[in-house]
């Protein structure tokens, strides 16, 4: 499979700028992969595809307010940061991304808040958009932390051209995130409403929690023709012995084993055992899953719609099949179904 083939036209108008009003109410266009039928849902009927002893895995990642705004010494220029990863605690070194990239050099000081009382000093230019800062801060690792929190916006994609609103910081986050760590929501899970978990949870449907911080490299554009030659960024998963066992029996007893979203499916793909199990898994994946791919443990996936030429869409493929794909996608289209972070969903069964 070549780059071109996942390239198809996407109206402006469908990339959603806001959430469905209630989560649980998002549209629903559910694939059966036997059949190749595709239907139109609300994402609360998804409880019908489901019988008990099924296995939903979510991700339960946190998003932090990762995007802060400082001002350059001296000039006093606006400089947006990215924080991307924390390199080492106690040096307080990060990773970020910088814009504008062209203003920022090695040495550079960049003061945030009103009182200024947050400081980093640029040490190296990792690539051309990213930096490594050093955050200078009089007061405990904790209240650096709390700080950055204080100071930092919920890092909302750039395509939402809007301003960041109160209801963001609510709606950009899972209902069961627990673990801080990602600088972008596992979107599709932000469909699940507490009411609809409940429902799933009763009727036997049981969960299993993973973790994969998402970075940026997700949307990272592809921008070679020969995929196999596309590198991923590397993101930090865990695979709890318990997820591994709730998953583990769920497939010995040929249930249906849902992938919520296409982080919680890369987690599980990069801790695959020789009799196609799931291990227990802590570390760094870079795990790029495009056509033709074999998976092991899901055999149902949850997913929103994704952008062209993203490697989003490359794994949707692989899962469901390239041509099955793109015929859903163009029906999503002309049905005017929303795109991307905020938008609708797909079941792959």
């Amino acid at each position: 499979m070549k780059l071109s083939h996942f390239n198809f036209n996407l109206p402006q108008e469908l990339l959603a700028e806001y959430p469905a009003e209630n989560r649980d109410e998002a549209r629903l266009m559910v694939l059966n992969r036997k059949d190749q039928t595709i239907e139109h849902k609300e994402f609360k009927d998804l409880i019908d595809y489901f019988e008990p002893n099924d296995v939903m895995v979510v991700n339960n990642t946190k998003v932090f307010p990762a995007r802060l705004y400082g001002n350059k010494e001296k000039t006093g220029a606006r400089i947006e940061v990215f924080l991307l990863r924390e390199l080492n605690s106690e040096t307080r070194l990060w990773d970020v991304l910088v814009d504008p990239a062209r203003k920022i050099r090695i040495g550079n000081k960049l003061y945030f808040g009103d009182d200024e009382s947050l400081v980093a000093e640029v040490i190296d230019n990792t690539t051309s958009r990213g930096r490594t800062l050093r955050f200078l801060y009089d007061g405990s690792y904790d209240e650096f932390r709390q700080k950055l929190t204080d100071l930092g916006e919920t890092p909302l994609p750039k395509y939402i051209k809007r301003d960041t609103e109160p209801e963001d910081e609510e709606r950009y986050q899972t209902i069961y995130a627990k673990n801080e760590g990602a600088v972008a929501a596992p979107t599709a899970g932000l469909h699940f409403s507490k009411h609809l978990m409940k429902r799933l949870e009763i009727k036997g449907v049981d969960f299993a929690e993973v973790t994969l911080h998402v970075g940026l490299g997700t949307f990272n554009p592809v921008e070679v023709e020969d995929l196999s030659k596309h590198k991923m960024d590397s993101e930090e998963a865990y695979v709890t012995a318990k997820a591994a066992e709730t998953i583990n029996k769920g497939i010995s007893n040929k249930r249906r084993v849902c992938a919520v979203g296409t982080t919680v499916m890369r987690a599980l793909e990069s801790s695959v055992s020789s009799d196609r199990t799931l291990n227990e898994f802590r570390g760094w994946t870079n795990k790029f899953i495009f056509p033709p791919y074999d998976f092991s443990i899901a055999n149902c996936m949850i997913t929103n719609f994704h952008t062209p030429k993203s490697t989003l869409l490359m794994m949707v493929s692989a899962f469901a099949g390239h041509d099955f794909v793109k015929e859903a996608y163009e029906e999503a289209v002309k049905e005017k179904y929303k795109f991307y972070s905020y938008g609708d969903a797909m079941l792959i069964i």
